[in-house]
């Protein structure tokens, strides 16, 4: 059926008969007889298998697959093997990958969605939208961060590369390529302490004054007093959410997670009367800013500018993190982010701030002075009283802190 023979020079060759009555040689080279034998043992169950119309061992379909192109195109001139498709992996650029990641995640809310858009046109941007996805490196990683550098602050930087690493963990996945260029490029913190605001609650009052009509208020209120995230947990309360008896607040984080806030008394008010006004029936607290091209940023904007004050930075974040911060003054820490609805990392490092009310109640609190036994040190005591230059003062007015004029 099929014999392995050697020539003077130590080459190898196997003769056998096909199926099909041609009589044919295999030369496999310079090879270890134990290697020629085992080659003997597949040709002949492959002979046999086209004789049969069966098909052939795992173990021999095996070798086949792992066969080198030469040997291969060898068995193929045989008649013992099957021509190789040249199976070549599609090209995917790096803009109809990400767009596509995008739209199959069914289950994004709209605000990431349309955040993780822009993280795409920042890649795009900077990399090439046709830009093959296995022609990335990590070099181009490199380059991609030094130039988010030189146009965005570190914190946006470092957001922007988790989400550059996490579009190609899903291409790698998924066996696009190889390996993530993004996987080893370190991002900045993307906590930015410059960009933290408190918003004092003169400043809340001025602005609640300059609200256009109470739906505003509420929005307002529910953002600084009850740590909601705006637009999207704002935009989802329902008046079945809200139970009156127990004084509490049932937040729709996403469609299957929600947490459970008090009814403070700085938001009562205005739910109360945005109940009494709304329409039988009504499902949603905020009726009239539920369009798709509501932008209650720029509208915040203007009413802040109506109430004489100059813009924060991180409008409505910059609410929560207040409201945040004037919490953990009261409460325990899990308790507040709780309610919050955010870890204590996050909090620590996003949310809670240090502000002039916590320097003046340290310095204010006639406790800090005193030594263990509770009595007060001598050098403090002759410092007790008022000097008389101040005792004679006369009042003067002194504008509420964090309230400044429009520029």
């Amino acid at each position: 059926m099929a014999s392995l023979s050697f020539d003077k020079k130590g080459l190898g060759q196997i003769q056998f008969r096909h199926p099909n009555g041609k009589r044919h040689t295999l030369r496999l080279g310079k090879v270890a007889k134990r290697l020629g034998e085992s080659v003997v043992f597949r040709i002949r169950e492959i002979v046999a298998a086209i004789r049969t119309g069966q098909s052939v061992s795992a173990d021999t379909a095996a070798w086949l697959g792992a066969l080198t192109p030469k040997m291969h195109d060898r068995l193929v001139r045989v008649g013992l093997a099957e021509q190789r498709i040249n199976v070549t992996r599609t090209e995917v650029v790096l803009d109809d990958f990400v767009r596509d990641y995008i739209e199959g995640r069914a289950k994004l809310k709209p605000f990431t969605r349309r955040n993780l858009q822009q993280s795409r046109r920042m890649l795009v941007e900077r990399l090439g939208a046709r830009t093959s996805m296995r022609a990335i490196t990590p070099g181009d990683a490199d380059r991609f961060k030094e130039r988010m550098l030189a146009d965005y602050s570190p914190a946006t930087v470092g957001r922007e590369i988790k989400r550059a690493r996490q579009f190609f963990k899903a291409a790698q996945r998924q066996g696009l390529i190889n390996c993530n260029p993004f996987a080893d490029v370190k991002g900045s913190s993307q906590a930015n302490e410059a960009r933290g605001f408190f918003v004092t609650r003169q400043m809340a009052a001025a602005v609640l004054d300059a609200c256009p009509d109470d739906e505003w208020r509420l929005i307002f209120a529910l953002s600084r007093f009850g740590g909601l995230r705006c637009p999207s947990e704002t935009l989802e309360l329902k008046w079945n959410d809200i139970d009156w008896e127990k004084n509490r607040i049932v937040i729709r984080e996403s469609k299957t997670k929600t947490r459970t806030i008090p009814l403070f008394p700085e938001i009562r008010p205005y739910l109360e009367r945005e109940f009494e006004a709304a329409p039988d029936r009504a499902v949603y607290v905020i009726q009239r800013y539920r369009g798709a091209n509501c932008n209650l940023r720029t509208q915040l904007l203007r009413i802040i500018s109506r109430a004489g004050l100059s813009a924060w930075p991180r409008l409505f974040h910059n609410l929560r993190a207040s409201r945040e911060t004037e919490l953990v003054r009261e409460h325990p820490i899990h308790v507040v982010c709780a309610w919050i609805g955010n870890s204590f990392e996050v909090a620590k490092r996003h949310y809670l701030q240090v502000t002039d009310v916590d320097f003046e109640k340290a310095t204010s609190n006639p406790t800090s002075h005193m030594h263990a036994d509770g009595s007060t040190p001598q050098h403090m005591e002759k410092k007790t009283a008022v000097p008389p230059a101040i005792a004679d003062c006369t009042a003067v007015h002194i504008p509420p802190a964090g309230i400044e004029p429009a520029t």
